[in-house]
């Protein structure tokens, strides 16, 4: 749609959003009306070049071609029909998602965080019907980020954060430990355990990779003590971080996992996949959901992920991801460090530069990044991109840090 069919101005418009909508985020002063591989155009025709893919979802580039087709044609087939039938994209992308990942069974779900709530959910039904109704505690990772429902965001490991923050007590059954430090899971566990879940990159947390050491440790430590490692790929899923899922980076492999984000090139779909000892404790009406496995959501994961792995992009985010990053160290002033894995980019900056600012410097100079923490820009650009958006990206980011100096 475009703002010109809707016979408001660009200020009317935002009016409307003012007066109807409750906001939770900070918005950019741009409509963004239109979008295209590597940018997103406002209402007047402005190229915004593109580093944060609406949060690692567009990966496969904005409105992808391919993608765009799958819902125009199977929005004409069947919209929705709820899980009574059986419907082919859901078919299909179940048997691709396995296959391609190596995990036995799907269950959809239609966002991250319900995702994570159904990774969390199963891990406690395989408890307490095995072990018995003790046996529902999960170990996550101080300064994770698991979603803001109930659930997930109780899985969270920010207490003192506006994710928890003034919403009663949180759902019981999760102890927080610190990230990277295989003693302090370790000593975490008691009794009550049934599982440790944990993200192999904190995104929210400031871009934190997990180290071989603890990842491989964790692994050994579940199987030592008889409990599952659940891992959220939410964000580093579906080739983010230069192999299809992050965990394959570490040789070892989940027995829950759960994806959305980068899954759906743009509509709304999440899933958790499990081996097969762990997924038949979700018996029938222990779970449910009305859109889970929506016929236009799977054919557009289906096309997303076709795209994904027949143009390796994995293999693009690799490269790429090496070449922004020394890239970033070589030419951008005031840098504390930088990390991350594969395009999944954290920078942290001296003391005294704001990352908001930093954001807001960088969209007035017409790249758009997003900020976490006081000091730390997040960057989840679409796995198409080239060296040259590399180039131009670290100097408006460079240009927008000097223009902070004191």
């Amino acid at each position: 749609m475009k703002l010109s069919e809707t016979g408001l101005t660009a200020e009317e418009l935002k009016g409307l959003v003012k007066k109807y909508m409750i906001e939770t985020y900070e918005r950019f002063d741009f409509i963004a009306e239109t979008a295209k591989d590597m940018y997103i155009y406002d209402e007047k025709g402005n190229a915004y070049l593109d580093f944060y893919a609406g949060i690692a979802v567009n990966s496969a580039g904005n409105c992808n071609e391919k993608v765009v087709k799958a819902i125009q044609s199977q929005a004409a087939d069947l919209i929705h029909t709820f899980n009574y039938p059986y419907t082919i994209p859901q078919a299909l992308l179940a048997k691709k998602i396995c296959d391609t990942i190596g995990m036995d069974k799907i269950y959809y779900q239609n966002s991250g965080t319900e995702a994570n709530e159904a990774m969390i959910k199963l891990a406690r039904k395989y408890g307490v019907d095995k072990y018995g109704p003790e046996k529902y505690e999960i170990v996550t990772a101080k300064m994770g980020f698991h979603g803001r429902s109930f659930g997930s965001m109780s899985a969270t490991g920010q207490p003192d954060s506006a994710i928890q923050q003034g919403f009663g007590p949180m759902t019981p059954g999760f102890k927080y430990a610190e990230y990277n430090n295989l003693k302090a899971f370790e000593d975490a566990i008691t009794d009550k355990t049934i599982a440790i879940m944990i993200e192999p990159v904190q995104g929210e947390g400031g871009v934190h990779p997990a180290t071989k050491e603890f990842m491989t440790g964790l692994r050994k430590l579940c199987d030592e003590r008889g409990l599952l490692l659940c891992l959220d790929e939410v964000q580093s899923g579906w080739c983010r971080t230069g192999e299809v899922m992050a965990y394959m980076h570490y040789g070892i492999k989940p027995d829950i996992v759960s994806m959305a984000k980068a899954m759906g090139g743009g509509l709304p779909i999440g899933a958790i996949c499990a081996k097969d000892e762990v997924a038949k404790y979700f018996t029938s009406g222990s779970h449910g959901s009305t859109y889970s496995g929506n016929p236009v959501a799977c054919a557009a994961s289906l096309a997303q992920i076709g795209e994904l792995l027949d143009r390796d992009l994995a293999g693009n985010a690799k490269k790429m991801g090496e070449y922004f990053m020394n890239k970033l160290r070589k030419v951008v002033p005031h840098v504390k460090e930088v990390r991350g894995l594969g395009l999944f980019v954290g920078v942290e900056f001296e003391d005294g530069f704001n990352s908001v600012d930093i954001k807001h410097e960088c969209f007035d100079r017409k790249l758009i990044v997003t900020a976490i923490g006081s000091n730390i820009i997040r960057m989840v650009p679409p796995l198409i991109l080239t060296e040259e958006h590399c180039d131009k990206a670290a100097e408006i980011i460079a240009e927008s840090v000097k223009a902070l100096e004191k």
